[in-house]
């Protein structure tokens, strides 16, 4: 038997610039996760916060 996949892909948005830089896979089972990390946004060259953004 397969198993069930609760998971759902959302972009992260940095807060500076407003680009969607990455696509991850979230997990959805418990709800919507609410996070940030700090990831590399080519724009602006540095390390800046990126939030959760569905499409």
């Amino acid at each position: 038997m397969a198993k069930s996949n609760k998971r759902e892909y959302v972009w992260l948005q940095c807060t500076e610039c407003g680009d969607l830089n990455y696509r991850i896979s979230v997990n959805v089972l418990g709800g919507t996760p609410k996070f940030e990390l700090k990831k590399y946004c080519p724009r602006t060259r540095t390390r800046t916060n990126h939030k959760i953004k569905r499409k």
